[in-house]
């Protein structure tokens, strides 16, 4: 009898333990979900309102110092005229100041000396496009012979990319409605969202510089036209 009693707690705590283990056997796997995924896109045009313009000056004289004092007189008469004619002076910005000799060669080669030329460079922030060709025209007026491009942009596109955001989602939810109503099934709740924007670098309009260039470019009509800005969402949904 002792040896029978003393086997019965061996016994009951065997089961007590098996019994708190983790089950394993006959787990049911879960179902994947199913789902369907679809890309939108929104697109929304802008008109110009602002532009960027480098502007300079490049004058050449026999000596550095010539050349420097033409060159300040001459960038100074163009700064005077970008601001007379209504410019913000925080909207003039110095970009470039160089000076360098140039070796001058003969017909038949031989060296007739060196040049000094001076560039002088200003980055303007253009705000009034209505007035941009008569701005100019003033800055050419004032001693300008180099100007290198004229970039067109919006200032604040926030409202843009608002809209365009929520185009690109229309157009993605108009696409899955139709995509699960061909495959004979219903969407669900939306399980992930992926979103990036496209910004348009600004349009840059016939960028010349040197002399006449300038000239030429000014007295051509200039329309801004449109830049467009892009959403493009991504959308997973689920479906029934």
């Amino acid at each position: 009898m002792r040896k029978s009693l003393f086997y019965i707690p061996l016994i009951a705590a065997a089961l007590i333990l098996s019994a708190c283990g983790p089950t394993t056997i006959n787990q049911a796997a879960a179902p994947p979900v199913r789902s369907l995924t679809v890309s939108g896109v929104g697109e929304v045009n802008l008109a110009p309102d602002i532009a960027y313009i480098y502007i300079g000056v490049h004058t050449e004289k026999a000596s550095a110092s010539e050349a420097v004092d033409a060159n300040n007189e001459q960038t100074q008469t163009l700064i005077n005229a970008l601001t007379d004619s209504g410019m913000d002076p925080k909207d003039i910005r110095t970009t470039n100041f160089s000076i360098w000799p140039s070796t001058q060669y003969g017909p038949n080669g031989e060296s007739l000396g060196a040049v000094y030329m001076v560039d002088n460079t200003v980055y303007i922030t253009v705000r009034d496009l209505e007035g941009l060709g008569d701005l100019l025209d003033a800055a050419i007026g004032a001693g300008a012979n180099s100007i290198n491009s004229i970039q067109f942009d919006v200032e604040d596109k926030t409202a843009a990319l608002k809209e365009a955001r929520a185009k690109a989602v229309e157009n993605a939810g108009v696409q899955a409605e139709e995509l699960a109503k061909t495959a004979g099934v219903e969407l669900g709740q939306i399980l992930n969202v992926n979103y990036y924007d496209t910004q348009p670098y600004p349009a840059i309009y016939g960028g010349k510089g040197g002399g006449g260039g300038g000239a030429a470019e000014a007295a051509v009509p200039i329309e801004p036209g449109q830049l467009t800005i892009t959403a493009n969402v991504t959308i997973n949904y689920e479906i029934k």
